[in-house]
């Protein structure tokens, strides 16, 4: 009886562990999904950039029109009179959304009563074709 009892304590202290075949195993299956996943997941990075750099310059063409209606169909001289509040009311926008999700500033003109919002892109230079506006 006691050999018996052993042998049972024996087989369970043996298979506490993984084996290293085991472990091997899922290292695999993980570096597998990894190198599946992983790709799909960076390509999207810019993507959601744009988008949002888009949505920047629809929330800033918002607050210039805005702006405009405040002051009697004048447009801002610059962004940064966007920024700025008064007693009445608060700024349009904040300092931190007059910059594209690359970090750029986004660039605004105006002509009469027209005006246009650019963002310089991933390059951060005005000019090229990666370049998005209103």
């Amino acid at each position: 009886m006691k050999r018996e009892e052993s042998k049972e304590q024996a087989r369970r202290n043996g298979r506490r562990g993984f084996t290293l075949v085991e472990l091997l195993l899922v290292v695999c299956i993980l570096g597998i999904l990894a190198a599946v996943v992983i790709p799909n997941i960076m390509g999207h990075d810019e993507e959601a950039r744009r988008q949002a750099t888009r949505t920047s310059i629809t929330a800033i063409e918002q607050a210039v029109q805005i702006y405009a209606m405040r002051h009697n169909g004048k447009l801002p001289e610059s962004l940064d009179e966007l920024t700025v509040g008064t007693d009445d009311a608060p700024g349009l926008l904040k300092e931190g959304a007059l910059a594209d999700s690359w970090g750029t500033p986004f660039s605004y003109t105006k002509q009469g009563k027209r005006f246009k919002v650019i963002s310089a892109g991933p390059d951060g230079e005005i000019g090229g074709e990666d370049d998005l506006t209103n």
